[in-house]
């Protein structure tokens, strides 16, 4: 009789990749996974409001492209994305002000994925890359699996300062400026049309690219809508510029795009051919089904009008919820706002002390690529409704002591 034994220790298999390993996860979704009990009111979350999703007219637009043309739908596509759905947000696009034309426009699955691929196609490992201070957290994360030297550009209530972004493009020789001036993730703040001018012609005087990301723009509650980068001269052909239908339509849609000069819309788009070929067929030709049909603009006004009553109660509750000394800013539209706590409060440390109170924010720190803030933190406003808001502020008020 043959026996076969095993050996008695298996050689261990390879390593990792280095920027696996070295970058860590989300602390945003880390605290989302802590506090998904129910009784938890969540002010960590970035996450639009479902009740104010239009879930007969999405269910209407799928089952219609599912019983017209099922064999497209259910189909391959191409990577560019489907040519009615790229052709109603040039439209978009350009009656707002910014000529467009769909095949200015590659699709993604959502826009997360849209920074992916810019950061696949120009970021080679060391190339340096500048940022607002705070920052989108996951951008950080785009850009660190990139292998780029990440330096943040110094600003202030209304955005990066052009001068200051001057002074490192000399330094740094950067090959891109990342920026959501509209409503920006993590502070609310909106960058004025003159800073978005000068922040152009910066651009456009040393030779940068920008990647303009906007996936909050049409959440305006007050205040006047302000031209994207994209539009000022300097910007026309530097700029990839990004969109989403995930905070006005829906995010589980997984539905964005970018909007940039054909050459780098090309290098993404062969990108995207690697990551996933294309989004798929059936959610752009629902979206494109719908948009047709249905008024998405009065849908997002009704949103927006929402949440500005909801960011309304919680300006109105922040002063009792909040330590004597804290500041805070008021956001026109968006989703978030931005607290700073009085010296020697660390918000991170006094997180868990909030949660047993069941409530709970994000910590600022993560937010920054440079030395961080300790007493900051993003707060939600858009998922609660006003009397959980204010709830909320009253748990919070008794977890900060």
């Amino acid at each position: 009789m043959t026996v076969t034994t095993r050996p008695a220790t298996d050689a261990p298999t390879p390593p990792l990749a280095a920027r696996a390993a070295a970058i860590g996860g989300s602390p945003v979704r880390d605290i989302l996974a802590v506090t998904a009990r129910p009784e938890v009111i969540n002010f960590a979350g970035g996450l639009p409001a479902p009740e104010f999703f239009d879930s007969a007219g999405v269910a209407a637009a799928y089952q219609a492209v599912l019983a017209e043309r099922p064999g497209q739908a259910l189909q391959y596509a191409t990577t560019e994305g489907e040519p009615a759905l790229r052709a109603a947000i040039a439209a978009r696009y350009s009656a707002r002000g910014l000529a467009t034309d769909a095949d200015d426009l590659l699709v993604t699955t959502g826009s997360q994925q849209a920074l992916s691929l810019l950061a696949t196609a120009l970021v080679e490992p060391g190339d340096t890359v500048l940022v607002e201070n705070p920052c989108y957290l996951a951008a950080l994360q785009v850009f660190a699996f990139a292998g780029a030297r990440v330096v943040a550009v110094p600003g202030d209530e209304h955005g990066v300062d052009p001068a200051a972004l001057a002074a490192l493009i000399t330094e740094h020789r950067p090959k891109l400026l990342y920026t959501v001036p509209t409503f920006q993730n993590p502070t609310g703040r909106t960058m004025p049309a003159e800073r978005r001018a000068a922040v152009a012609e910066v651009a456009g005087r040393h030779g940068l690219w920008l990647v303009e990301d906007d996936p909050y723009g049409e959440l305006r509650f007050e205040g006047e809508r302000v031209p994207w980068i994209a539009a000022h001269p300097g910007a026309e052909d530097r700029t990839a510029l990004l969109g989403s239908f995930s905070k006005v339509m829906a995010p589980g849609l997984r539905l964005g795009w970018l909007r940039a000069p054909a050459a780098l819309r090309r290098a993404c788009a062969i990108a995207k051919q690697a990551a996933d070929l294309h989004t798929p067929t059936v959610n752009q030709l629902a979206a494109a089904w719908y948009l047709e049909r249905y008024d998405l603009d009065a849908h997002v006004a009704r949103v927006a009008a929402a949440y500005g009553e909801r960011r309304d109660a919680m300006l109105a509750g922040l002063p009792g919820a909040l330590p004597e000394g804290s500041i805070w800013n008021r956001p026109e539209g968006g989703m978030f706002l931005w607290v700073r706590l009085p010296d020697g409060y660390d918000a991170a440390e006094r997180l868990r002390a909030v949660v047993a109170h069941d409530v709970a924010y994000v910590p600022g720190a993560p937010f920054f690529a440079g030395p961080a803030d300790p007493a900051t933190l993003r707060l939600c406003f858009v998922t609660q409704t006003p009397d959980e808001i204010a709830e909320g502020l009253r748990r919070l008020r008794l977890g900060l002591g």
